[in-house]
C-alpha cells in the first residue's frame, strides 16, 4: 500500500515512469472490471481501451486522504468510464474506424499535453497520431456528444463545477440555495419544448426514445436538440 502511494505521488508530480508502473501493476483491475460488461454487444478490446482511460484518471485523481487503497478507488472509476462510453455510444452509433481513431487521438493528446505542458493543436495531434487532420476533426466531433454535461463549466483554484452539478441541484447544504436559483434561471431561459426536454431527460430520467415519443420528435432530433441546449446552458454557467 505504502509503495503504491509513493508511486502515485511521483506519478502525480509528473514522473512518467512511476505512472506507467502504477498502470502496469493495476491492469488486472481493468480485466476484472470488463467481465461484468461482456455480452452487451461491445468488443472486449474496445472496453479494455476505455477501461485504461478510467485507470489513468484514477491515477491522476487519487488522494491518499480518502483513506482507501488505490484499487478500491480505481475500480469504480474504471467501471464508470465504461458505463459512460456505453451510455453515450447508444445515442449516436459511430463506426469502428472512428472509434479506434478516437482512442489513438486521446492517447496522443494526453502525451502531447504532458510533453508540451499545454493543450496540443489539431495539427500536432494529427502528426503524432499519424492521421490526416480531417480524420482527427471527424473523430473529435464524433466524440462531442451529450457527455459535455459532465465537462467542467467553471474552475477556480480550489474548486471545479460541472454542468450536471448545476442541473441536478445536488443537496449540498452550503450551495443548495445558490444551485436552486441558478437551475431555475437556466430552465427559465429555455423555450417550452426545450425546457420539457431537459425536465424529461434529467429530472424524470427518461431515455431519448421516451422523450422523443413525448415530444413528437425522432430520437435523432432529440439527441441534436439536447446537445445544443446543453451547450447553451454550459455557456450561460461559464458566464456566471
Amino acid at each position: 500500500m505504502e509503495e503504491t502511494v509513493g508511486l502515485l505521488r511521483k506519478a502525480q508530480a509528473g514522473d512518467k515512469s512511476a505512472r506507467d508502473q502504477v498502470v502496469r501493476e493495476n491492469l488486472g483491475l481493468i480485466r476484472h472490471s470488463i467481465k461484468r460488461f461482456v455480452g452487451r454487444g461491445y468488443d472486449s478490446e474496445d472496453l479494455y481501451q476505455i477501461g485504461c482511460m478510467g485507470l489513468l484518471k484514477a491515477v491522476d485523481r487519487f488522494d491518499e486522504t480518502y483513506d482507501v487503497c488505490f484499487s478500491t478507488y480505481a475500480v469504480p472509476m474504471i467501471q464508470g468510464e465504461i458505463r459512460r462510453f456505453m451510455r453515450d455510444d447508444g445515442m449516436v452509433k459511430v463506426n469502428r474506424t472512428i472509434k479506434m481513431n478516437q482512442f489513438r487521438i486521446m492517447k496522443m493528446r494526453e502525451e502531447l499535453t504532458e510533453r508540451l505542458n499545454r493543450d496540443p493543436t489539431i495539427t500536432e495531434i494529427a502528426e503524432a497520431a499519424d492521421l490526416p487532420v480531417e480524420d482527427v476533426v471527424i473523430a473529435s466531433n464524433a466524440a462531442m456528444e451529450v457527455e459535455s454535461i459532465y465537462q467542467t463549466a467553471y474552475r477556480s483554484e480550489d474548486s471545479e463545477v460541472m454542468l450536471i452539478d448545476q442541473l441536478a441541484a445536488e443537496k449540498d447544504e452550503q450551495n443548495e440555495t445558490i444551485n436552486r436559483l441558478l437551475v431555475g434561471e437556466l430552465l427559465g431561459s429555455l423555450a417550452g419544448k426545450e425546457r420539457k426536454l431537459i425536465l424529461l431527460r434529467y429530472y424524470r430520467n427518461r431515455t431519448q426514445t421516451e422523450t422523443a415519443l413525448a415530444l413528437g420528435m425522432t430520437q435523432v432530433q432529440v439527441s441534436r436538440l439536447e446537445k445544443r441546449i446543453l451547450q447553451q446552458l454550459r455557456a450561460k454557467v461559464t458566464e456566471q
